[in-house]
């Protein structure tokens, strides 16, 4: 079947058809599932490898998942449409329970955002969050400011105008970075504070990550902010960023690693926590879960057990998936705490 589309129609309006007509979609055999999931474009990369490896290792199960935004995801499922979501953003009570499926989240990798930039000769830098606010506040306009020199000796610094790039609203990234800024500076909190969906006072928009590193890749002199993975896989300049211990720490593995477990024991059994700050030397500063938000009322029991078998498997093999592709998989008593809680679902 071909479907064109004529007109210039938004892009959320091709990505919510997209999801309306796959959830439309089960396998025509009466013991095939197909589950369609939906939210952050933050962990797509990995979302799509563990659909890949499960769909291959399940005749009985198929998974989608739909990159849109946090806060999509989380009003889609909300009103039943769409099997999962999923996102950086922590479930409220109301969300949890006053939608029409009552919803759970369960953690299932850390994230970590990073500052990208695009400089000549491709500089190592090191950034503080009262300099990144200041920044994207626009008080800071040159990459020669003394500021960001002073925390970057020996580096020579261009005598270049900062030309800023902050995704649209709704994304799980805009959360987790505002609430890194208003922990950093109090302007920032006052001015702006924590949001999927911040009033910006400068700046291009970037949809997803991929149009991050294109957008900040374009313009010499751009920054902007983006999950690790897309980072490393980029020919962009990422940042060290200054944690509570005064130490300039990079975003790898064993940094977000260490800003988990740091918070581990005030984790909740609903799985809301902030990694934003957490305190250790070796903590990445900018850290937090992506979330799968799944219902536990509303489906019909196939597709419960489907759901669920997924989840399972996302906590277990998906984590060995997630580690050799470089992404901060939990750790294990999280995982295990994790998978305890899906399994008790009745």
């Amino acid at each position: 079947m071909n479907i064109r589309f004529r007109g210039t129609l938004p892009p959320r309006w091709y990505a919510a058809t997209c999801l309306f007509f796959l959830v439309g979609v089960t396998l025509t055999a009466q013991e095939k599932v197909s589950l369609v999931g939906s939210g952050s474009n933050v962990p797509s990369p990995l979302y799509l490898l563990w659909s890949d490896a499960f769909n291959k290792a399940n005749s009985t199960v198929q998974v989608r998942y739909v990159s849109m935004s946090t806060v999509q995801g989380i009003e889609l499922v909300s009103k039943g449409t769409g099997d999962f979501g999923a996102g950086e953003i922590p479930l409220t009570e109301e969300q949890m329970r006053g939608g029409k499926a009552t919803l759970i989240q369960i953690p299932t990798v850390i994230v970590g955002l990073v500052p990208v930039y695009n400089l000549p000769g491709k500089p190592q830098l090191r950034f503080s969050g009262k300099v990144l606010s200041q920044i994207f506040l626009g008080n800071i306009r040159n990459w020669h400011d003394a500021q960001i020199a002073k925390m970057n000796p020996g580096v020579t610094l261009p005598d270049l105008a900062i030309t800023i790039v902050h995704r649209t609203g709704g994304k799980g990234s805009n959360y987790i970075f505002t609430e890194f800024l208003s922990k950093s500076d109090p302007a920032w909190q006052s001015k702006i504070g924590k949001s999927a969906s911040p009033s910006w006072p400068l700046g291009q928009e970037a949809n997803r990550g991929e149009d991050m590193i294109e957008k900040v890749a374009a313009t010499s002199g751009a920054i902007g902010y983006v999950e690790a993975a897309f980072a490393r896989h980029s020919a962009l300049g990422y940042g060290e960023v200054e944690n509570p211990a005064g130490r300039f720490v990079a975003a790898t593995p064993a940094s977000l690693t260490a800003s988990c477990a740091a918070m581990e024991n005030t984790i909740r059994e609903d799985f809301r926590v902030s990694m934003v700050d957490a305190p250790g030397r070796d903590s990445f500063p900018i850290a937090s879960f992506t979330w799968l938000y799944v219902p536990v009322t509303g489906l019909a029991p196939e597709r419960f057990r489907a759901l669920k078998s997924y989840v399972e498997w996302a906590l277990t093999d998906g984590q060995e998936i997630a580690k050799g592709q470089g992404y901060a998989i939990l750790p294990r008593p999280v995982a295990e705490k994790a998978l305890a809680r899906v399994k008790a679902i009745q």
